[in-house]
């Protein structure tokens, strides 16, 4: 996020006109390390498209979209004109604020300005000022005004004592944006000030993200402290903000108009009284906002220079707030609604004017305000509504159906089909205090269902799993929307279902899909807690060997099954990331997803035959295809255990090429139970865990006893350790991060390690101090170019003059294209590469490999990926490196002749692959892997790779 400070102003500078000034603008952000030298060419381009003036004597230089390439880290830098410089149209400027920013952050820094530019006129101060303190003081602007609309007040609320109000308030205070989690508790430690006449008054600093202030009354007089409770104004403090507002309050009360607020009939009474701003009754409208980047600054001008050819007032909010908007006459108001694509505006206008203008308007947004745009894909809803829903079609017997393997192996059986659980409760509860703790009984058995699974389970990525559903059960901002709807007297089932589901939608509106894919697992955990308080038993698997067939299956219901009465699991929907395939891979259970709604339709006892490893499913198999699955079925277990007998023999080629084979883990605890399984090393430690698993960022020793422990029971194997891979899509509870339109391609691994260095340079200091000696190999994820491959290797090289390390090597995974293309590049100054095919194969081929639709597409024997391996090895062996896979490819039975072929040294996967990829490497003669590698990568897709690799076998 760009922020300002002193360092980043250059004062009383002079330039003779904007292409000057451009120029030095482009030179600050270089001479800063923020941009290359080209990236001025952007701020040209970005000039020539329409001018970045903002007002008030202030422009915003920013690069094109095209040129972020030339952006090396986010920044700013600012120069003072006093004489100002002519930006054209006449405007003159007097700060200009360059910006050299990766993704639209610049936008979040335009919000923060337009708080700055209100209705007055900054151009003379800033021509003015001496200092850069006083910049800064200008542009940071007087304190944010305090929110107090319609959507703060609730009249006449349910409630049962003034604890009740407390949590009502603070629930409005953090829907309107004024709080975060944990104000409500803050206000509770509060001490309640009695105004007289039943009114009180509560605040806190604490959590606070704005200042705002909140009203309600109870439906019924209420008495506190022996005093009588007729409303609650609850403040979200922050500065000076409320001052005026309190002011107000104090001359209604001393006036005896207390009944304005303790017998007010609606919001608009009460915001009138406390000198708020109450929406005018004009002829509105409402209109989708249809530009891809939002009401940025050209639109925005567009939509301003048309308003203000109106004699009247014209106002403007977004659709659902309470507030009387801002005028649709300034620029600087428009641009603070920070209005997003696909955003309702409402926009009204004085009586006069209106007839004319609402309509002028309609069209300008309809048109784009001067960009081109295109219709909301959603904007038919009601057309969509009148469809009649079409009934899933069961496939015939005798049919097969390509869907996504999700877990590796050959099942049989009868599909046991399952239906959601049907919950039937009153809407209506007996009662706050006996409905919560119906709810608090309930919450307390479904947590200690799920630690029990969290103990019970053998595999870190399953206890990582279910920690993080047990986190979702304690979420504090959950249970205070569900304590809100107590309050009002429903039932804790009615207030516990519509709040669950509420989070749901709003984690599926994520737009992404494997952020999306975590609905089911609050939908999941918000099931058990209904079935409990329902008394409701969930559905029990047979004592028969079958399929489950289900529409998405939940995390729990996998871990909940019994191995041996299961012989797989089979989805209509879902993908190869959600949480219930990664559970299944991890205990073996073959697993098919995304198969259609189709299969929902199957009649119970269908016979299935689903191949885990290639994603496709038989309906009904004949005699002959299911015979051909048994054997196939019996050879794959006779191998399995052949190799399991041969586990700690080397995986050497016939014609004595050796090639290592390591374990991915994710906790140190899995480490011996690797060995066992013929690990030859650690090829990928998952750091992550160790950070999930504490509740702010672990300390040194914390992490250097979990490094020591997976190095003990090594033995004097290699380790092979992935510093913290975190980001938007996987993010830290204690490290917030702004959300991003799409977290693949944005702050993660070591981008984001970077930003917090400390974090970094805590995290290497235990790892090189946990070595004692023993073989280390440091590697940085998410790797994309040599500047952040040296600014991370700089801090080790420092760190190690410090602390001795006797036998260290440090490389970079190669998850990144750029980083391929770069391979001769970083091939002179990395000891090694690690290849991440799964986020590899995602970004080399445009497909998310978590998206239901288009996962199966996302394979990593596509020739354009096996070409990116082929030229990370062969810039690795140029210079005498070794390089390993460690994504999932590794252990891929047709992949492993390809990638010893290509010239891998190392096959990093998980440990109940490991004797089975060891297996397959002896079986190989390596000059005939390479001939095979070479005639892949002439193929055109992966599909042919993979026909003529199981034609070869």
């Amino acid at each position: 996020m760009l922020e300002l400070d002193a360092s980043q102003i250059q004062m009383g500078r002079a330039a003779a006109n904007k292409g000057e000034a451009l120029a030095m603008l482009g030179d600050a952000l270089a001479s800063a390390g923020l941009a290359t030298a080209a990236y001025l060419q952007g701020l040209q381009a970005r000039e020539a498209q329409g001018s970045t003036f903002l007002g008030q004597g202030i422009a915003i230089p920013h690069g094109t979209p095209q040129t972020r390439d030339q952006v090396l880290r986010t920044g700013v830098s600012l120069i003072q004109f006093p004489a100002g410089v002519d930006w054209g149209n006449g405007q003159q400027v007097y700060l200009a604020i360059a910006i050299a920013a990766q993704s639209d952050e610049h936008l979040h820094l335009l919000q923060l300005l337009t708080r700055a530019l209100g209705e007055g006129d900054l151009s003379q101060a800033l021509r003015e000022a001496r200092e850069p303190a006083q910049i800064l003081e200008l542009l940071q602007g007087a304190p944010q005004a305090l929110a107090l609309d319609g959507q703060l007040v609730a009249l006449a609320q349910p409630a049962e004592d003034f604890d009740e109000l407390l949590w009502q308030g603070a629930r409005l205070l953090r829907q309107a944006g004024c709080a975060r989690s944990g104000f409500a508790l803050g206000l509770a430690r509060g001490e309640p000030l009695p105004l007289g006449d039943g009114l009180w008054w509560l605040h806190s600093e604490a959590s606070v993200e704005r200042p705002g202030l909140a009203f309600i009354t109870p439906a019924q007089p209420l008495s506190f402290r022996g005093e009588a409770l007729r409303g609650l104004f609850c403040l979200a403090s922050q500065g000076e903000a409320h001052r005026q507002a309190l002011e107000r309050l104090c001359d209604v009360l001393i006036g005896g108009r207390a009944a304005a607020f303790s017998e007010a009939s609606d919001s608009r009474q009460v915001i009138e009284a406390l000198g708020g701003e109450v929406a005018p009754d004009w002829p509105s409208l409402s209109v989708p906002l249809l530009n891809a980047h939002g009401l940025h600054a050209r639109p925005a001008k567009a939509l301003s220079e048309l308003a203000q050819g109106f004699a009247g007032d014209i106002r403007v909010r977004l659709l659902g707030d309470t507030g009387a908007g801002v005028s649709a006459k300034s620029l600087s108001r428009l641009l603070a609604l920070g209005a997003r694509r696909g955003q309702m505006l409402e926009f009204s206008a004085e009586p006069a004017i209106a007839d004319v203008a609402l309509p002028a308007i309609r069209a300008a947004l309809e048109s784009g305000l001067g960009e081109t745009v295109e219709p909301l894909s959603e904007a038919l809803p009601e057309v969509a509504a009148q469809l009649e829903p079409v009934e899933a079609v069961a496939p015939i017997a005798g049919s097969r159906l390509q869907a996504v393997g999700a877990s590796p192996g050959i099942a049989i059986g009868p599909a046991l089909v399952r239906t959601p659980s049907v919950f039937d409760f009153s809407e209506q509860g007996l009662g706050v205090e006996q409905e919560r703790a119906r709810l608090d009984a309930a919450l307390a058995a479904v947590a200690a269902q799920i630690q029990r699974l969290v103990d019970g389970a053998g595999v870190a990525s399953i206890r990582e799993i279910f920690s993080a559903h047990l986190a979702m059960l304690a979420d504090p901002a959950l249970r205070e929307d569900v304590d809100a709807r107590l309050a009002k007297g429903v039932s804790a089932e009615a207030a516990w279902q519509v709040e669950v589901e509420a989070a749901a939608k709003r984690q599926e509106a994520l737009h992404d899909p494997l952020l999306a894919e975590r609905a089911a697992d609050l939908r999941d955990i918000g099931n058990r807690v209904l079935a409990h308080l329902c008394g409701v038993e969930l559905p029990s698997e047979p004592n028969e060997p079958y399929i489950l067939v289900m529409a998405e299956v939940v995390p729990s219901d996998v871990a909940g099954l019994d191995r041996q009465r299961v012989a797989g699991i089979l989805t209509a929907q879902g993908g190869a990331t959600a949480h219930s395939a990664i559970i299944a891979r991890a205990l073996g259970i073959p697993a098919v997803v995304g198969a259609g709604d189709g299969v929902l339709a199957l009649a119970q006892g269908t016979p299935l035959l689903l191949d885990g490893d290639s994603g496709l499913l038989r309906i009904a198999p004949d005699t002959a295809e299911r015979d051909q699955a048994l054997h196939d079925r019996e050879t794959a277990q006779q191998r399995r255990e052949q190799a399991h007998a041969a586990r700690f023999n080397d995986a050497q080629t016939r014609d004595g090429v050796r090639v290592e084979v390591a374990a991915n883990i994710g906790a140190s605890g899995e480490t011996a139970d690797a060995v066992e399984l013929g690990a030859e090393a650690v090829g990928l430690l998952r750091t992550e865990l160790v950070f999930m698993e504490h509740a702010q960022a672990p300390d040194h020793a914390a992490q250097e006893r979990e490094y020591r422990r997976v190095l003990d029971a090594l033995a004097g194997r290699p380790l092979v350790v992935r510093t913290l891979d975190v980001g938007g899509d996987k993010p830290l509870p204690y490290w917030p991060m702004p959300a991003e339109e799409n977290p693949f391609l944005g702050v993660r691994g070591i981008r984001l390690s970077l930003q917090r260095p400390e974090i970094l340079e805590t995290q290497l200091r235990a790892l090189l101090a946990s070595a004692d000696g023993r073989p280390l190999r440091i590697m940085f994820p998410m790797v994309g170019s040599v500047e952040e491959w040296r600014a991370a290797r700089d801090m080790v090289q420092r760190l190690r003059e410090e602390i001795e390390v006797r036998d260290l090597q440090v490389g970079i995974m190669i998850e990144v294209p750029s980083a391929a293309l770069l391979a001769p590049v970083l091939a002179r100054e990395v000891d090694f590469f690690s290849i991440g095919t799964n986020d590899l194969t995602q970004y080399c081929l445009a497909i998310d490999r978590g998206h239901p639709q288009l996962s199966a597409q996302a394979d990593g024997l596509h020739p354009a990926v096996l070409r990116l391996i082929e030229m990370t090895v062969t810039a690795a062996h140029a210079q005498g490196k070794w390089v390993g896979i460690c994504g999932e490819l590794a252990s891929d039975r047709l992949a492993v002749p390809l990638l010893v072929g290509l010239g891998v040294d190392e096959l990093s996967v998980t440990p109940r692959s490991i004797a089975l990829v060891k297996a397959r490497v002896r079986e190989l003669d390596s000059r005939q892997a390479r001939t095979l590698a070479d005639r892949a990568l002439t193929l055109d897709s992966a599909s042919a790779v993979r026909a003529l690799v199981a034609e070869m076998h």
